[in-house]
């Protein structure tokens, strides 16, 4: 995967709380283990009418067009909850959505983000609010420095947390696997000193 530093885009402020893996993509379209073809049922049964991709559903905010070409998702708590399958992470990420913003996530959800690229920042519920606001009455357009922890917007700058090894991995572009990998040496030193019977 890309490594992530900065990244600079349109926010789309979906105004939901408590958003499952199953309205994220829905369970019909889990049939492939690849990581591509997902992105077009994105909130599947909210962006189209009676389950048709023919049908756009016009009122719902995905499909606005001042809202077309956004790559930071707004959202609120609870994000991502529901079932653990990794397809909600990479159905928001072939969409196009490179950081996602709220006041608490899923833990599994929010770990098979960092394993793909994908950024999850929590903020206070007061600076959600904020955003949201903003968000909300005009298109609004952030800037995300990693290696800061900061979020800038206009004259406003946020700062969130995220642990150092999320930060690393985000950085270097690896997920867990490639990240033990790198400790290759030092597991094949330790298993030669272990018993035979071992």
């Amino acid at each position: 995967m890309d490594n992530f530093t900065q990244h600079q885009g349109l926010v789309l402020p979906l105004d939901i709380a408590n958003v499952d893996t199953d309205q994220i993509i829905p369970k019909q379209f889990l049939q492939k283990t690849e990581r591509v073809g997902f992105g077009q049922y994105l909130f599947n049964d909210w962006r189209y009418l009676n389950g048709d991709i023919t049908q756009v559903n016009s009122q719902f905010i995905l499909n606005q067009p001042i809202y077309q070409g956004a790559s930071i998702l707004l959202t609120r708590e609870n994000f991502g909850c529901g079932s653990s399958r990794e397809h909600a992470p990479w159905a928001l990420q072939e969409y196009g959505f490179k950081v996602i913003i709220g006041t608490s996530f899923a833990d599994i959800f929010y770990q098979n983000c960092i394993n793909i690229g994908v950024l999850p920042i929590t903020l206070t519920e007061a600076e959600i609010n904020q955003l949201f606001t903003q968000a909300l009455h005009q298109p609004l357009t952030l800037a995300v420095d990693l290696p800061k922890q900061l979020i800038n917007c206009s004259d406003t700058s946020y700062t969130f947390e995220l642990a150092e090894f999320h930060k690393y991995c985000l950085e270097h572009g690896i997920d867990s696997i490639d990240w033990t990998l790198t400790k290759l040496d030092k597991i094949i030193a330790f298993e030669q000193q272990l018993p035979a019977w071992q």
